[in-house]
Order: C-alpha cells, then structure tokens, then sequence
C-alpha cells in the first residue's frame, strides 16, 4: 500500500468554517482547529485534477472521470488516512496531535498535570445512563483545575499510546501554533452591487506561525509533489511539499496478548449507530473479520455536525452527526492477531463500501492504544 506524507504551509490567514452560524447583533464566524479532514482532501484533489487537464464539468457530472479519484458518484482509489497539524523543526516536520477525551490536563499548585482516565466499575447503589460495563473515572489526589488549549508532541502522542501518560513538556501551547486574526466583512447586494445595509459581520480568521502548518497522509493515490494548494474557505495559498515521517503506531503484538485496548478517534467519526463505533452491535460487542472485542468503557465529547460544499453539485453537503476526533473507547475480551489489527486500522471504521466520499475525505479514521492502568 502506497503512502505519501505531505506538509502544507499556509502562506496568509486561513478561514477555517465550521457548522456554527452567526448573524446576530455582536456575533463572529469561529475557526475550527484542526479543520475537518475533508479540507485537505478537496484541495490535494482539486489539484490532482488541475494537473491532470480534467475538465472540471465533464468530472462534476461523471464524465471525465480520474484514473485515481474516479468521479464524485464513485470515488476512486484515493483516500486521506491522517491529517494533523503539524510543525517544523530542525530535525524535520513533527505532526501534533490533540489530546483525547481521556487524558486530564490540570492546572494546580505544583504547575501544570496531566492525568488519564481509567474504567471503572461504580460503587454499588450509584445509578448512571451508561449501558457499558465500566465508567471512566479521573482518580486525583489533589484537586487541580482543568485546562485547554495544549497539543501533544509525536513523543507524548507515542508515549500516550504505547498506555503511559505524557509529560507536561510533551504539551505544545495553541499561542506558540497560531494566532487569531479577527476580519469585518461586508455583505453585498447583488442587485445593486453595493454593501447592504445592516450586513456587517466579522470572521476569525487564523494566522499560523512560521514554520506551523498540517501533515496529510494519503494512500493509494499520489498526490504533488509541490507547488500550491487552495486551502480553507476563501481558497488562500497554501504550500505543498513532500516530507518523511515515521507515524506513531502503537504495539500492535502487545496489545494482542495483553487482550484489551483503548481505540481512539484520530478523526470524527460518521457511524449509523450514533456515537457507537461501526461494528459494533446492541450488546456491545465488535465481530469483524478476524477481531472480536467487547466495549466496555466510552469517554466521548458531545458530538459534532459535519456538512460542507458540494463543489459537484453546488450545493450543501447533508449535515451529519458525528462522534468528534479524539473520543476514546475501551475494547476488553479482544481476540485478534496483530495482522488483523494493523489492517482494522488501515482500514478504518468502515464496513463495505458504504459513504465511498466521506471514506476517501478521511472521516472514521482511528488507532490502538496500550490499556495499562496508570493513572
């Protein structure tokens, strides 16, 4: 399987929409940090087929189709497996990750903490809604006050898999990343051609800092080598160019022996039983081809509602809700090899060929972590 690593650099601000709608009097358009991988995939299209003389018509109606992105009726080959932000050091391009829904950074007395969840059971008596067998509980010693805004290095994204918790200098903070840039826009009248009164609104834009921009990881396609990308809503310049990564993996023959891992989102997650993982059934058990587990714990955010444009068919994407990157879930009484877990992971929480699309735009997309049970 084919992989190529690629490391886009902003050139200006980036607006980066989500799915929040503003309009009222003293409201602004919020940035979404990280984008949603379907940005990155749009734009390494858009120039894979610029390069390729496609004829955008022809392509949008499934005509002219690409010998590795097929038409948007049917996706080709092409799929984006990873897309982090990312920095550049002198020892080359580092991809930084959020930290996911089990891992507690914690402001006290002695500086900054950082404490991971850990499944347990309840004492008897105390009710929940939870239908898993297990909660997942922050045990602290001292009381400390919740913090936000930190990325972990590759070295704490490494050491968090392989079940350890990172150190406070494996944290990153969003100021050392990136700068919010407040725009005011206008809007027009069509009509007229003029500003329309009363539609003065403001956007958010994000300035990167040097040397700041994302990592795509696409396979089985390739990608330009260089060259410029349309990135983010307004289409601003983005350089693209071609790096080596050793990506983070977890221990795939550890945590087969040991029986039991946690499964974490790396992107949001589109599964047709809400916030549940594909695969897995009303009784909380995942069959798949050569892997049977048992979820026993969830730690996963309030979810998000994906959308997007249809270049295509110039309209709207469906909205579509999600379980948001970085949930984690705790999968005991695993029976897999480790073959069978690196190809559930290259594969992704998908089953069949169901939403081609979103599967080549890099949604579902996860990895195995250690279950150990430091705090």
């Amino acid at each position: 399987m084919n992989t190529h690593y690629r490391f886009i650099e902003p050139l200006d601000v980036l607006f980066l929409r989500g799915n929040k709608l503003f309009g009222d009097p003293g409201s602004f358009g919020e940035s979404l940090i990280p984008p949603w991988p379907s940005v990155a995939a749009g734009a390494i299209r858009s120039r894979m087929l610029a390069d390729a003389g496609i004829n955008l018509a022809r392509f949008a109606k499934g005509d002219e189709p690409h010998h590795e992105l097929g038409t948007p009726q049917q996706p080709g080959p092409f799929t984006l497996t990873a897309f982090q932000l990312a920095r550049r050091t002198a020892q080359g391009v580092e991809p930084l990750f959020a930290p996911p829904a089990d891992l507690v950074i914690s402001q006290g007395d002695d500086g900054i903490t950082l404490q991971r969840l850990q499944p347990k059971t309840t004492a008897p008596g105390l009710d929940s809604s939870s239908t898993q067998a297990l909660l997942p509980i922050l045990a602290q010693a001292k009381r400390g006050k919740p913090v936000s805004g930190y990325w972990l290095t590759q070295q704490g994204w490494q050491t968090y898999l392989q079940g350890g918790t990172p150190k406070p200098t494996d944290l990153v903070k969003n100021q050392d990343l990136w700068k919010i840039d407040p725009r005011v826009g206008v809007g027009l009248d069509t009509e007229q051609r003029s500003a329309a009164d009363g539609k003065l609104f403001s956007m958010q834009a994000v300035a990167l800092s040097h040397d700041v921009g994302f990592v795509a990881v696409v396979q089985n396609a390739t990608p330009p080598n260089d060259g410029l990308l349309r990135l983010g809503g307004d289409g601003r310049a983005a350089a693209l160019s071609p790096v080596e990564l050793k990506w983070p993996e977890p221990d795939y023959e550890a945590i087969a022996q040991a029986g039991r891992c946690r499964l974490v989102l790396t992107t949001p997650g589109i599964f047709p039983d809400g916030w549940r993982p594909t695969g897995t059934d009303g009784s909380d058990l995942i069959e798949l081809d050569g892997i049977r587990a048992r979820l026993a714990c969830a730690a996963v955010p309030r979810g998000e509602t994906l959308s997007g444009w249809d270049l295509a068919n110039k309209c709207p994407k469906p909205a579509q809700r999600a379980a948001p990157g970085g949930s984690v879930y705790w999968l005991d009484k695993l029976e897999a090899s480790p073959a069978a877990l690196r190809q559930w992971v290259q594969q992704g929480l998908w089953q069949g060929n169901e939403d081609p699309a979103r599967r080549a735009e890099g949604y579902n997309r996860f990895t195995l972590a250690a279950w150990s049970d430091e705090a």
